[in-house]
């Protein structure tokens, strides 16, 4: 089978370290995703991933982001088997294979028409999926969803990436239209944004990182209608396993325990659950 050659560039690129992580967590014999789909189609992709240094620690961080993620959507849908889903900003992650939702789930992934069209090619297509290609800070390709249906939106890696002042107008976008829902992403302090930065991946591909949260409740005075749920540390020993945390090397347990016993430095990277 012929490799797909990607030409993605700076904030673009960036889905490639996710797509690699998420790969290279599934095929570990203690793999938490277990994401075959994200494996073969790691493999199907013409591009120097080394040059990405994707280290295990980086790999197994990032499982555990979108296993947490992942659990949150699965509790929705079990709460409404017939919603909708909007994946923004999903790039080439495989959630929707990995959650396999329900016959009555809508399922909407959303991207660049570049990155849509390579999904095309890495990925099959199934009942009830759609794909969308549009920037998500286009308000056009919200007109024509359905709007009578709860809705679950989830926003991996994503929101960091975007105008600061974009953020909020595309939230209360989703948040109006919709009757009710929940919507989950991370989010970083001003601090933690300057530490991403400084990760070999994000250096390599040049990608800016714009949007930081201080307070999760700000965004509750930003947006109409939309309450918090959930706030959870990326050090937070009750939402994560130690199990997982026990995976990584011991300087990053090391990072971690310290992080944690310091509250602004445990809270430099959150995972958000808001409901409306």
């Amino acid at each position: 089978m012929q490799a797909e050659t990607v030409a993605l560039t700076r904030e673009k690129e960036t889905l490639l370290i996710t797509l690699w992580a998420k790969a290279g967590e599934s095929l570990l014999p203690d793999s938490l995703l277990k994401d075959r789909f994200a494996a073969e189609a790691a493999t199907r992709i013409d591009y120097d991933f080394a040059r990405l240094k994707v280290n295990r620690d980086l790999m197994v961080g990032l499982a555990m982001r979108a296993h947490a993620l992942d659990g949150w959507t699965r509790d929705f849908l079990g709460r409404h088997p017939e919603a909708l889903v909007l994946h923004l900003g999903c790039g080439l992650d495989s959630r929707v294979f990995r959650i396999d939702p329900p016959a009555g789930v809508d399922w909407y992934d959303i991207d660049y028409p570049d990155v849509i069209a390579l999904r095309q090619k890495l990925y099959p297509a199934r009942d009830g999926y759609h794909l969308i290609g549009s920037s998500v800070t286009e308000p056009g390709w919200i007109a024509g969803l359905p709007r009578d249906r709860p809705t679950m939106i989830v926003a991996e890696g994503l929101l960091l990436y975007l105008p600061e002042e974009e953020v909020p107008l595309l939230l209360e976008r989703l948040v109006q239209r919709s009757p009710s829902g929940e919507i989950v992403f991370d989010a970083y302090s001003p601090f933690g944004l300057k530490l991403i930065a400084m990760q070999p991946s994000i250096k390599a591909t040049g990608a800016a990182l714009r949007w930081s949260l201080d307070d999760p409740c700000e965004l509750e005075r930003q947006v109409p209608g939309l309450e918090l749920v959930t706030e959870m540390t990326a050090y937070d020993p009750d939402g994560y396993d130690p199990a997982q945390i026990a995976r990584m090397s011991w300087p990053a347990r090391f990072t971690m325990q310290f992080f944690s016993l310091i509250p602004p430095l445990a809270r430099i990277g959150l995972l958000l659950r808001y409901r409306f």
